[in-house]
């Protein structure tokens, strides 16, 4: 069957190991030094890894390729995660603190599944119980266009046109308090999520949108965990394709709260 799959350029690969802690299915394990894809059937074609790669390895390419069929034996998505299959104490303390956790030698099950970005966290100070807010003082929305969705927004939509445009994970917004006043007010905005939806679509659409909108600036807002790297990549990609003098400015949003920022 025809169906997407990661390509690991060995040649750019130095074995840090980071694409192995950001596939949960277990599909990429770093053998003699070199990430290398075990199997294609473990291989969900997400591209959760791609974001995570420092040296740009990793690409998608559909292919003729078994069918996915299931995360690997021991795979964080099975409740393990195998320490000698990434090489370093940084690589194992990287995957601790994505789980929310205290760096360990091995990882424990958890409640979601083992995904980095979907461990289950109580994000509530200790103490709290839940109880009805009373509304805060309405300060209208700065949303300024629809839609926003990024399968849907066409990339000649006129208000992509010469924008200070946002690429933003959909998560994004909910960790936010003034997200409105923020990365909306003057901006145009386009969300979507590189763990659920069509990556490479996105890298398509996105070079589209560069190329015919020819934005005046482009950020992008994602959130710390692993599997919403891919978001970055796909708009870094895009803009080498089409506009490479075009800065990209990253904003990482921690789950806890805090913003850092970073240029590309």
């Amino acid at each position: 069957m025809q169906r997407t799959i990661i390509r690991i350029d060995e040649d750019k690969c130095d074995g840090c190991g980071y694409c192995a802690v950001a596939c949960h299915e277990g599909a990429i394990r770093v053998i003699d030094g070199k990430a290398r894809l075990v199997s294609e059937i473990y291989c969900d074609g997400l591209g959760a890894c791609l974001g995570e790669c420092p040296q740009g390895a990793i690409s998608m390419e559909r292919r003729e390729a078994a069918g996915f069929l299931g995360p690997a034996p021991g795979s964080p998505a099975l409740g393990g995660f195998e320490p000698d299959a990434v090489q370093g104490e940084a690589v194992r303390a990287a995957f601790s603190r994505a789980m929310g956790q205290a760096p360990v030698a091995h990882a424990g099950h958890s409640p979601s599944g083992g995904c980095p970005g979907s461990a289950l966290r109580d994000l509530r100070p200790a103490g709290t119980v839940h109880s009805p807010v009373p509304p805060s003082p309405a300060a209208g929305s700065r949303l300024g266009h629809w839609p926003v969705q990024l399968m849907l927004v066409p990339p000649g939509a006129p208000f992509l046109k010469g924008a200070h445009l946002v690429v933003c994970a959909d998560c994004v917004p909910f960790a936010v308090p003034d997200f409105h006043a923020r990365y909306l007010d003057g901006k145009s905005i386009v969300v979507g999520c590189p763990k659920l939806d069509d990556l490479p679509h996105y890298h398509e659409k996105l070079a589209a949108i560069v190329a015919q909108a020819r934005p005046a600036s482009l950020t992008v807002v994602r959130m710390e965990v692993p599997c919403c790297g891919g978001i970055v990549r796909a708009v870094v990609d895009a803009r080498d394709a089409v506009a490479p003098n075009l800065l990209v400015e990253v904003h990482t949003v921690g789950i806890e709260g805090g913003i850092s920022r970073q240029v590309v």
